[in-house]
């Protein structure tokens, strides 16, 4: 709805703008299909019709017009002619006849309204009324003396809430003034008083007969000219005006007429008689600002070129005027009747306009197509509403370099100011105005342009004017001066020029704060007294010093004690920020700057709102050219906070001595900070080495990897239409195929790097050893998901290669355990760089890691991003196992990446020689690149994103509308993503453009995929050929989208770009929307990761199909450059180890790796740091690039991480050089969570903590931030979270509320929502870590609570909520309809529960619902306890007391019918905290809700499966344990376990913990028996045997010694576990002699992957 008042000012000069807008909501309303309903009001019309049709009116439904007939109140005028010339006399007589007047009515008690034209005159008038009625003794007939009236008037005239004299003067004798001059109290206070009849006669400027509905019987028009300042003479009123000030004549239920008089000079009495009586028509005065009003179109978008400039005007009111009066606009009749639209006319005017927007340099018109292409320029003349005169003028005179006088003289030649004439009776006092004004006016005083400058500088120093005329032009010139000066401001950034832009940016403080330079800045709070300004402006003190001044001082510099705190609070108020640089060259021509900024200030909401503006620039070293320009916005509510800014300059060569950077408040004069950067020891980085060149080679054939099945493997990925490999891969096939060697391949993403990896995998599975594993490291989880889909089809036993495939795992780094697992059972192991970390940490002892015989390493231009140290980290592991011997086969290094600068450094960094390196130039692809850069200069991220959609369109409409190609649009969040789509859908409905394919099956089956889809905005958007894919989308629309488009059927989808990685999507076209996305930890936007923008730019172009891609990126204007460069050039990658140094060393000094600080700084050789720092010095913190600083600098930077981490409690340093590991070191390096969080951690907990300080503890780890990015700062959090079941903790941080939110399944935008899934999943080893910092303290309550977080979190239920709610899809309804109506409150009731109440229980679920309810049903554990005291009379106070625990699963026999009679019960004991538990698996459990899986068949072919492998177990254990198998909670035993078995009798124990104290298990045992996947080793207990102690049976003989004694082993009485002491177990045996029995220790080694392949060995047999 949009309602326009007044919509006969179409006549006035602001018509064009009502036209403009009108045009611009018609075209937009019909361009969307949206309706938006106008209403327009008017006065009354001649061509009332032509309005209506202008406004697209029905004029049988939406016009109505009412005539002068119609008026409530009829109307009776009068009009008054006077002839006398001489201004005062004149004003005299106008007066008298005005007392005349208010007289008559007065005696009727009529109210008067008598307009004026000046806010002065309303106080003369209403004074000379006054001084007539007391004159003339007529004072009573506007207020009786004993009236209410008289007693109301003198009490507000007396009343102190009265501000304004003049109407405490006038006021008692019923006469008042109203204007926009006075306060609003008054103003409110006069309109309440006239209303309610206390004040009889009002006189008043037009702005009440515009903005304040207040009839009076009688209305006077005192005089009819006014002054128009813009125009510099005075002017009759317009015919509107007159009649919405006789339109207050009349009060309706008042009056049965009213009285509307005109006194008017004699010679335009006619002019109004025939006005008001014979109305004239109202006409478009659009021509005048035709191409004002074009470039504002251009600029928004909305018209591109001649055709719809033409279809634009076809909207306004001046074509609805010039098809009903064509010759008054320059149409000859002929020519009208010729061409009834006036399109030819219409295509002239735009024509017209166009060469004039051209001229003025607004536009590029190229005359040829008609196509308007908007400038910089044209930008800042629509945003400022410069006129193109005005622009033309600055483009002519604007130069770097202008001194105050010349920008002075230049704001007054601005065309604004063009009808602004000097008259002879200012003369004078324009002449005393100049000579008081600081800067001198070198024009003449004659010159228009002199005035206009004097009146500029009168306002600036708030000096006094007494001509009327020229204090309405002073008016006039203030009112435009701030949006000028911020336009020519404008100019000057865009022009690079620093010296101008700040003069400019100066001005426009001086007109906004009306201030010099030379004066105080105190000037600048109203607050601050006049006189104590003069005082402070008199001292010589510089500004700076006022900030060290106490309150004392500053009241005795003034004289004046009392002011001494105010004017303190006062000057620190004022804005200020310190500043601190950071540079780091990236390359020879390329500088990374980052700049913290701390407001140093108080901030106050009352005096600088809800935050202040700052623009940060630098500036070269002669201060004439600005390199960089950014803005910053410093909200209140983070105003005490430090904030960062990360930005890139170029630096030349010869390199300068320093650069500015200088950061000025937008509205503060004097709020500038200066910080000079010195580069006095900046030191570049060394040259890089040219780029290999792509040969021109014959195309290698997919043939030549070897045997056929080889080959329909790589076909199988490549595609059957492809017989030859690229020309990169033709390139690199011959070094990782035909050799051994180390191998770097960089190339432009998209060159099909990961076929060159096939190569190396080929060769090894071809022609390497039999045992050797290949490990693919990537830093992305996703990354290794796809890599693992694509090579379980290629290499995979159900593959191609058939017999020859071989095992491809994926290992997830949830679980080391089964990542271990599926190492030792696989070839091929495909994983994350955080999986292998953990996988491969103590590589000393797990075979699978030194069984590895070839790395590939890909995404290794991610070693410069977030996930680069780990990457980083495992890689120089590996190459330390190289170097030192560990791995069993010959390790080869093959990387992989986009084209990196520093290749070389990489390359020998993985021992890569000259021949195996390959740094392709991102030039070099299969399919060439073309990038559109388009560059936007809006601020706001809203407005970005809508003005980016139609030039987004138009890119979508011409490669896949128009070429039938597919296009893939990146946007910045899951929201924007929809509103996008939405966007294109509305556009390609408008414009009747689809991006579908035209093949008559693919429409078919879209027809049937539509009705599907759950999303309905996604339905509608399908059904134009546009899809998007969200984070909270469910997984069947994301499949319908993905399949839609790769099957051509839909040519357009949008997603996010945090999705980017996730998509395995090609295509034509890539789209990137906007470069900046939000991120919570800095509170505002960020720029995209250069690799992930590399990644979103590399699907462009589909191997073997498009000869080409495209890709156009949209973002601000800024970035162009340094976009252009980073997809242009090589990419420089630094290492960010030092990031997290702290806890990758804590890791190798726990697996003593690292046992000396000498060894840490060994360390340091076998990474890519250590390569880097000495070619890029200054970019790490070194002072010089010799070998002393740079030993010192290893060795101070080993020494501080070394002292964080005995600081931390994590090592312990003996003899000042030896490193021992910790306790909380351990468990850090254990759970791989950072060592601060475990310091925070150890520093929290005490013994009263509970679930809620649990909950706060664990979301103050630092991983945590990095994972939540998309929080907002609290506020719509903490609504949700009011009402939750957890209380929140007091200060809840943001991650802690989301938590919340996410446990007690609030619904949450998109990225939160994965913010929250990624928390959730990452929290669990945060908080296993927190229960064992709790144990190892020995505190138990803090321990419980991490164990109920974490089955809160499971669930997605508090402890205090219906344990129904941890069931799927159960809402808090449903669990209380049971728990009231079928009294079931928790799952074991409803496992009992009958068919036909779970029936009814269940209803509204849909089948999948239903069946997820059901598996969790059947997984849900029902567990016994009982427990036995041993030898119960023996127990004394400090004694350790034996206990034997009994668990039994509900549903599981007791027993095996093969088994003896004797058998006991599943039991396990323990002593101080070991546990295990027993179970007897059968192939099927039974369970009340087995019949609700809908998935039943699929349920009793795997419990088959299950039984075949029991049965495998019982056949593997015979003579041992018959059959026992052991499932252990690995949340509860993440250590090691092993059998005890007796002859005929089983006995289980487990001992696992990271407690400094051991976990003791007793039994009776004769055999201690280690079952794994290869062997199965025993240590028998033969008394009389002399081999006893050693091993009995062995599958292999090449089983170490497990038992380093040659004792006869008799008893095993005692055994202790403990995980931190080396993993070696202490033996207590008992010996029989002739003193009894004797206690001894033996030490134990049980291998790592022993004990390892035995819990895995045990978990698949469950």
């Amino acid at each position: 709805l949009m309602i326009i008042d007044e919509i006969h000012l179409l006549h006035d000069e602001r018509g064009p703008v009502l036209e403009s807008l009108v045009a611009r909501t018609l075209r937009q309303s019909e361009f969307t299909q949206e309706d938006v309903r106008i209403v327009g009001l008017s006065a009354t019309l001649p061509n009332f019709v032509d309005v209506a049709a202008f406004l697209r009116v029905d004029p049988k439904k939406g016009l109505f017009f009412f005539d002068n007939s119609f008026r409530p109140v009829p109307l009776q005028q009068q009009y008054i002619g006077i002839t006398e010339k001489k201004p005062l006399k004149r004003f005299q007589l106008q007066n008298e006849i005005c007392f005349e007047k208010v007289l008559a009515q007065a005696g009727n008690q009529n109210q008067v309204l008598i307009f004026v034209h000046t806010r002065a005159d309303t106080v003369k008038t209403a004074r000379a009324l006054k001084e007539m009625a007391v004159e003339e003794d007529k004072v009573e007939m506007f207020v009786r003396e004993d009236s209410a009236t008289k007693q109301v008037l003198l009490e507000e005239a007396e009343s102190p809430a009265t501000k304004s004299e003049d109407l405490k003067e006038i006021l008692p004798y019923g006469f008042a003034v109203h204007h926009a001059g006075m306060t609003r109290s008054d103003r409110n206070l006069v309109e309440d008083l006239f209303a309610d009849k206390h004040v009889q006669v009002l006189v008043s400027t037009a702005t009440l007969a515009w903005g304040v509905n207040l009839p009076a019987h009688t209305v006077i028009i005192k005089g009819t000219q006014m002054y128009n300042p813009k125009e510099g003479r005075w002017v009759e009123l317009s015919p509107l005006d007159v009649q919405q000030m006789l339109g207050r004549a009349g009060r309706p239920q008042f009056d049965s007429e009213g009285e509307g008089i005109i006194i008017t000079q004699h010679s335009e009495l006619q002019y109004y008689l025939s006005l008001m009586n014979q109305q004239l028509p109202v006409e478009s005065q659009l021509i005048g600002k035709l191409a004002d009003m074009l470039n504002a179109e251009i600029v928004a978008g909305s018209v591109q070129n001649v055709a719809e400039a033409v279809e634009w005007i076809g909207y306004t009111y001046l074509y609805v005027r010039m098809l009903q009066n064509p010759t008054l606009y320059g149409v000859q009749v002929a020519e009208a009747e010729r061409d009834r639209v006036l399109r030819q006319r219409r295509t002239d005017l735009v024509h017209a306009a166009s060469l004039l927007l051209e001229k003025s340099q607004l536009i590029r018109y190229d005359r040829r197509s008609g196509a308007f292409q908007g400038t910089p320029l044209g930008r800042v003349a629509a945003h400022f509403y410069i006129t193109h005169q005005s622009m033309a003028t600055y483009n002519q005179y604007m130069r770097p370099e202008m001194s105050d006088i010349e920008v002075l003289r230049l704001f007054s030649l601005s065309a604004e100011f063009s009808q602004l004439h000097v008259r002879q009776e200012e003369k004078l006092e324009l002449q005393k105005v100049a000579s008081r004004v600081p800067i001198p006016i070198k024009e003449g005083l004659e010159e228009p342009s002199a005035k206009v400058n004097a009146l500029l500088q009168t306002y600036i120093s708030r000096l006094r004017l007494e001509g009327f005329a020229l204090l309405a032009d002073m008016t006039y010139v203030h009112q435009s001066a701030g949006r000028i000066f911020r336009a020519l401001y404008e100019i000057a950034l865009k022009r690079n020029w620093a010296q101008l832009a700040n003069k400019l940016l100066k001005y426009c403080q001086m007109v906004d704060r009306r201030c010099w330079p030379s004066q105080s800045p105190l000037r600048q709070f109203k607050q601050v007294p006049d006189v104590i300004v003069r005082k402070l402006e008199k001292k010589t003190i510089p500004w700076e010093r006022y900030y060290d001044l106490r309150p004392a001082d500053l009241g005795e510099l003034v004289k004046m004690p009392k002011m001494g705190k105010v004017l303190h609070l006062f000057v620190h108020q004022f804005p200020k920020l310190e500043l601190r640089a950071h540079v780091q060259p990236l390359t020879r021509s390329l500088l990374r700057v980052e700049v913290t900024l701390r407001p140093d200030f108080r901030f106050d909401a009352a005096v600088h709102d809800h935050g202040l503006l700052f623009h940060v620039q630098v500036e070269d070293v002669d201060c004439e050219n600005i390199l960089h320009h950014e803005t910053f916005f410093l909200r209140g509510s983070l105003a005490s906070e430090e904030h960062s800014l990360v930005f890139t300059v170029p630096i030349h060569d010869p390199m300068p001595p320093q650069y500015f950077l200088r950061v000025t408040a937008d509205r503060w004069l004097h709020a500038e900070t200066l910080l000079p950067v010195s580069f006095r020891h900046l030191i570049l980085p060394s040259k890089f080495a040219p780029p290999t060149e792509l040969l021109d080679l014959q195309p290698k054939p997919i043939t030549a990897v070897g045997a056929a099945p080889f080959a329909e493997a790589f076909k199988l990925n490549e595609g059957p239409r492809v017989e030859h490999f690229n020309a990169v891969q033709t390139q690199v096939f011959q070094a990782l195929y035909g050799a051994d060697h180390n191998v770097l391949v960089c190339a432009p993403v998209g060159s099909g790097l990961l076929t060159c990896a096939e190569f190396a995998v080929a060769r090894q599975l071809q022609e390497g050893p039999s045992d050797a594993k290949i490990v693919y490291i990537t830093p992305k989880q996703i990354v290794a998901e796809h890599t693992a889909a694509r090579w379980q089809k290629m290499f995979g036993e159900e593959g191609p290669l058939g017999e020859a495939g071989v095992q491809v795992s994926l290992l997830k780094g949830h679980d080391t355990i089964e990542d271990l697992t599926a190492l030792n059972g696989s070839k091929i192991a495909v994983c994350s760089a955080a999986a292998w970390d953990m996988v491969s940490r103590k590589w000393r002892n797990r075979r699978g890691v030194l069984q590895v015989g070839l790395v590939i390493a890909d995404k290794l231009h991610l070693l410069g991003g977030e996930l680069g140290p780990q990457m980083e980290s495992v890689l120089a592991r590996m190459r330390l196992i190289e170097q030192r011997g560990g791995a069993g086969v010959k390790l080869r290094f093959v990387g992989l990446s986009a084209s990196l600068a520093n290749a070389t450094d990489v390359a020998a960094w993985l021992g890569v020689t000259s021949k195996g390196l390959f740094n392709f130039h991102p030039s070099v692809r299969p399919e060439p690149l073309m990038v559109q850069l388009h560059g936007f200069e809006i601020n706001n991220y809203s407005a970005l994103m809508l003005a980016i959609s139609k030039p987004l369109f138009n890119a979508l409409k011409t490669s896949c509308a128009r070429l039938g190609k597919p296009g893939l649009v990146f946007v910045p969040s899951s929201k924007q993503c929809k509103l996008t789509a939405v966007d294109l859908f509305t556009y390609s409905r408008s414009l009747e453009v689809d991006f579908l394919s035209s093949n008559d099956v693919h429409k078919e089956a879209l027809s049937k995929v539509l009705p599907t889809v759950q999303d309905r905005t996604l339905a509608q958007t399908l059904a134009k050929g546009v899809g998007f894919i969200t984070h909270g989308m469910g997984k069947p629309d994301v499949n319908r989208v993905r399949g839609l488009y790769m099957d051509g059927i839909i040519r357009v989808v949008v997603c996010p770009a945090a999705m980017s990685w996730e998509l395995e999507l090609r295509t034509y076209l890539v789209c990137v929307v906007g470069t900046q996305m939000y991120d919570s930890r800095s509170h505002g936007l960020v720029d995209y990761r250069v690799a992930d923008l590399l990644d979103m730019v590399g699907r462009a172009g589909r191997s073997s199909v498009d000869d080409e891609g495209r890709a156009a990126i949209f973002t601000h204007v800024n970035k162009k450059e340094f976009l252009r460069k980073i997809l242009s050039e090589p990419l420089p990658i630094e290492s960010h180890l030092d990031q997290s140094l702290h806890d990758y060393i804590n890791t190798d000094i726990q697996n003593e790796v690292i046992l000396s600080k000498d060894d840490a700084v060994d360390w340091f050789t076998w990474t890519l740091f250590y390569r880097r720092v000495m070619k890029n010095p200054n970019y790490y913190g070194m002072a010089a690039a010799t070998n002393e600083v740079f030993s010192e600098y290893l060795s101070e930077l080993v020494e501080n991480t070394i002292g964080d981490l005995e600081e931390s409690g994590c090592v312990a340093v003996e003899d000042e050089r030896n490193l021992v590991g910790l306790n909380l070191g351990k468990i850090a390096a254990y759970h791989g969570v950072s060592y601060n969080s475990i310091e925070i951690f150890a520093a929290s907990i005490t013994a009263k903590t509970k679930l809620r300080g649990v909950l706060e503890i664990t979301t103050a780890a630092t991983e945590l931030e990095s994972i939540c990015t998309h929080l907002d700062d609290g506020g719509r959090l903490a609504q949700m979270c009011k009402h939750i079941a957890m209380p929140l903790p007091a200060g809840a941080t943001s991650i802690t509320m989301l938590l919340c939110a996410y446990v007690s399944r609030l619904r949450l935008s998109a990225e939160m929502q994965a913010d929250a899934e990624a928390m959730a999943a990452f929290i669990y080893k945060l908080i296993r870590a927190f229960v064992d910092v709790a144990a190892s303290s020995g505190f138990l309550k803090p321990a419980l609570g991490g164990v109920e977080l974490l089955q809160c979190i499971a669930v997605r239920a508090w402890q205090s909520e219906s344990e129904l709610r941890q069931l799927p899809h159960f809402s808090k309804e449903r669990c209380q309809l049971l728990e009231k109506e079928m009294d079931v409150s928790s799952v074991y009731d409803v496992l009992e529960m009958e068919d036909d109440q779970r029936e009814e229980a269940l209803k509204g679920l849909t089948p999948q619902q239903v069946s997820d309810v059901a598996d969790f049903c059947n997984r849900y554990p029902s567990i016994e306890v009982s427990h036995d005291v041993r030898d119960p009379d023996e127990v004394y106070a400090g004694d350790v007391v034996q206990c034997d625990i009994t668990l039994t699963r509900e549903g599981a026999d007791d027993d095996s019918d093969d088994e003896d009679e004797d058998d006991d019960d599943n039991d396990f004991s323990f002593g101080t905290g070991g546990m295990a538990a027993t179970e007897t698996m059968e192939p099927d459990l039974p369970s009340p809700v087995r019949h609700m899986d809908a998935q039943a068949k699929a349920k009793a072919d795997r419990a088959a499966e299950e039984a075949k492998q029991v049965a495998l177990a019982k056949h593997q254990l015979s003579g041992y344990t018959k059959g026992c198998i052991v499932k252990v909670n690995r949340d509860t035993f993440p250590g090691g376990m092993f059998f005890a078995v007796e002859k005929m009798k089983k006995r289980v124990g487990a001992a696992s913990s990271v407690d400094d104290e051991a976990v003791t298990t007793e039994v009776k045992v004769h055999r201690l028996l280690c079952v794994t996947a290869e062997r199965i080793l025993v240590l028998e207990a033969n008394p009389g045997a002399a081999d006893a102690g050693k091993p009995s049976t062995s599958l292999d003989s090449d089983t170490p010694a497990m038992v380093k004694s040659n004792h006869h082993l008799t008893e095993l009485v005692k055994l202790s576990y403990t995980k931190r002491d080396r993993q070696s177990v202490a033996l207590f045996y008992a010996n029989p002699g002739e003193d009894g029995p004797k206690r001894q220790t033996y030490s134990v080694e049980f291998r790592d992957e022993l004990i390892t392949a035995l819990q895995n060995n045990m978990r698949r047999f469950q």
